[in-house]
């Protein structure tokens, strides 16, 4: 039932190489030249990264999985993923208010959404009694024949996004490797692969606007110095032409020319250590005034030290990574803690370096501009027209060679910025598994196997346990001293005889064991006499009794049966023989011996001397001394005398009768008689008073699977009651086998 009802979920997987620098995976120089803004990135920082609820959130908004659809059904309701026409968009999900089950129908007909008798067109927004909300064509949807009901429900997002998370594992391939698995449990493998997919593209959308950021960044900043050197330029240029039309200027001397390019090359040199030094000033300012927190990473344009731009680059991969673990996790979050001691590792050293290259800088500025003051003495001896165009030649030299990098420097910008590409390849697009991984088959069969094992085990243990009658033999053997002789089988017969001349069925084998057993008690040619007992009714004792001596009397012994159970016989009628005059008659002086005994229809060596009409005192009927004439007349007649008598336990016939005996079969029956009624048998001094008594444990049933059939029982019922009849018909239902 748990299999049939319970609806199987698909395992959906996919793998992620990372561009991962300690893995020693690092792009061509080719894309190195084309992706100047990329951030080095750690497997383990990506992990966390992916398992970031804005992403989950994002990835369930835009497949719009707060607002499941479900078929009904009569015993589950299955996802419409693929089998509804529609799908259901809120114009807010962050602020919906959970809905549960809500009924609607699609008429194909008219494109409409019907809910509660309101008709809703596809692809308009409108207000509802559930909020804003729209209803799309569902592109996954596979149509079909058969009509369906459907319903909606809203779930918080962020309800969803757990559900998501905790059914989602992010593991790498191996200790080595730089590829994440990727893998999510889902009831339908389509809606699994599709969000997976959907996760991966917002997280490369991410990574790749990280980057466009950067460079955007940058190119603005490139920008605004390119419009004020354009400005310069044109000035100089303008001030150069005004200068040569006013003074006439066409050529310039060869020492001009010579100071031109010396002074020229000192000039842009300057020019490039106060651009540097200015540089420095705008990232200095950058490091000292953030506080961990992302923002616009000035450029290192003209700064040669590779050091400082890769500690930049350290310094704003690890302000992002703080400011994207601070919206997923707690504040004290040993990873972020880890992240923050990171950044104020790097600051120091970067402003460090930043004071080294100011020192660097101001020292060559120095030193440049005592040449040139060299230079300018120089000037003097040169015609004041040449040293005013100089002046204004040597501007033009300078902003040329600014205007010429910051054109370079946007162009690789702009290169940088439309070639954005994400740190991350998907390797292995998502796919479902072709068998459901729960629930398990073969673990849920195998475990109602042993359930129901265990059950079977615990029922019957706590059954016998709860029992307070005798089940094992071991039972017998703990409570009582007395041997147990004989085991006879519960058998399925419908009459009461089941030994026969030729008959080699197992209970009848049973009976020739107990007739062996017998004789190893000492009865014999003189001691012949066996009592037969129990210790309540219903033990079967008429029923040992009557089939041991079928068992004996088929040896060739001539046996005699004396049924003494005057008070509710059952030999007689088992024989078929009649008990209008017997043992009571015999007793009471109406009947001699050879009279009362009597010839069984068994076997032509058995006999029986039957009770005879029951009388109101058996006891002391027994007691009247004419039993012991019975008996010496029967012992020079018959090989063995068995003595059927009435239970020990209501009655004390069984008593009086043992000194008369040579030997005691007491039948104890599987299921039947009490335990207490055996743990008593070497307690009572009378029990043990009986001659050689041994324990006959009769009516066992069969154990395990295979059943030999029902009970067969005879004996007394729970009451032990007088009959007031004096004569009984025999039963016409009665047999006795030919």
């Amino acid at each position: 039932m748990y299999l049939k009802y319970k609806i199987p979920v698909y395992e959906s997987s996919a793998s992620i190489l990372i561009k991962d620098e300690q893995k020693g995976l690092d792009d061509s120089k080719m894309m190195q030249s084309f992706n100047l803004f990329s951030s080095k990135k750690i497997v383990e920082n990506e992990m966390e990264v992916l398992k970031s609820r804005d992403l989950w959130n994002d990835a369930v908004k835009n497949l719009h999985l707060y607002a499941p659809i479900h078929e009904k059904g009569t015993f589950s309701n299955p996802s419409a993923y693929r089998s509804s026409p529609v799908r259901l968009e809120l114009k807010n999900p962050d602020e919906l208010e959970p809905v549960d089950k809500v009924s609607f129908k699609y008429d194909t007909a008219e494109n409409q959404v019907v809910i509660d008798s309101t008709r809703y067109y596809l692809n308009k927004w409108v207000t509802t009694p559930y909020g804003v909300l729209r209803f799309v064509p569902n592109p996954k949807y596979i149509p079909s024949k058969k009509a369906r009901d459907y319903y909606f429900s809203l779930v918080e997002v962020r309800g969803v996004t757990e559900g998501l998370l905790e059914n989602s594992t992010i593991a790498p391939s191996n200790k080595m490797a730089s590829v994440l698995i990727f893998t999510l449990k889902d009831e339908l493998p389509v809606r699994g692969n599709d969000i997976i997919s959907e996760l991966l593209k917002s997280y490369n959308r991410a990574a790749i606007n990280d980057k466009n950021a950067l460079a955007s960044n940058t190119l603005a900043f490139v920008e605004n110095r390119l419009k004020y050197v354009v400005g310069e330029l044109d000035s100089v240029e303008n001030k150069i032409q005004q200068y040569k039309s006013e003074r006439g200027i066409v050529d310039i001397s060869e020492q001009g020319k010579l100071f031109l390019e010396t002074v020229g090359s000192n000039d842009k040199k300057l020019g490039e250590i106060n651009m540097q030094i200015a540089v420095l000033d705008q990232v200095e300012s950058y490091v000292t005034n953030k506080n961990e927190k992302s923002g616009i990473v000035p450029s290192t344009l003209g700064v040669s030290d590779p050091m400082l731009t890769q500690l930049l680059e350290k310094l704003y991969a690890n302000e992002l990574e703080y400011e994207r673990l601070k919206r997923t996790t707690a504040e004290n979050n040993p990873i972020l803690i880890s992240v923050s001691n990171q950044i104020q590792k790097i600051k120091p050293s970067i402003m460090e370096i930043i004071t080294s290259q100011r020192r660097n800088l101001t020292a060559s500025r120095n030193n440049l501009s005592t040449t040139n003051d060299q230079y300018a003495a120089m000037l003097k001896t040169i015609p004041q027209k040449e040293r005013e165009l100089l002046e204004i030649s040597r501007q033009q030299e300078i902003k040329n060679s600014i205007y010429t990098f910051l054109l370079q420097k946007r162009e690789e910008t702009a290169l940088s910025y439309a070639s954005a590409v994400a740190d991350s390849r998907l390797i292995d697009n998502p796919q479902s598994t072709v068998y459901p991984v729960s629930p398990n088959s073969k673990l849920v069969y195998a475990m109602a196997v042993v359930a129901a094992i265990c059950l079977g085990i615990a029922f019957i243990v706590v059954k016998e346990s709860l029992n307070r009658n005798i089940i094992f033999r071991k039972e017998i053997e703990d409570y009582t001293e007395f041997p147990v002789i004989g085991e006879i089988s519960q058998t399925n017969s419908k009459y009461p005889l089941v030994v026969s001349d030729g008959n080699r069925s197992f209970i009848a084998e049973q009976f020739r064991q107990l007739r062996t057993s017998v004789g190893f008690m000492g009865i014999n040619s003189r001691k012949k006499r066996i009592l037969i007992t129990s210790s309540i009714s219903g033990e079967g004792k008429s029923f040992i009794t009557v089939n041991l001596g079928i068992s004996m009397a088929l040896t060739g012994k001539k046996v005699v049966i004396l049924e003494l159970d005057l008070r509710k016989p059952q030999i007689s009628e088992m024989l078929n023989v009649s008990r209008e005059t017997g043992m009571t008659t015999y007793l009471e002086g109406y009947n001699e011996a050879e009279e009362v005994l009597k010839m069984t229809g068994a076997s032509e060596n058995l006999f029986i001397v039957p009770s005879g009409p029951i009388p109101t005192n058996p006891s002391e009927l027994i007691l009247n001394g004419k039993l012991q004439e019975l008996l010496d007349y029967l012992n020079t007649k018959f090989d063995y005398i068995l003595i059927d008598t009435a239970p020990v336990t209501p009655v004390t016939d069984a008593y009086i009768l043992s000194p008369f005996c040579d030997a005691t079969l007491y039948v104890i029956r599987h299921g039947h008689t009490p335990k207490a009624s055996v743990k008593l048998l070497d307690q009572n001094t009378m029990v043990k008073g009986m001659k050689n008594l041994g324990i006959v444990f009769n009516g066992i049933k069969s154990r395990g699977f295979k059943k030999t059939g029902s009970v067969y029982g005879y004996g007394y019922s729970s009451n032990y009651k007088y009959e007031d009849k004096v004569t009984r018909k025999v039963s016409k239902k009665s047999r006795l086998p030919m």
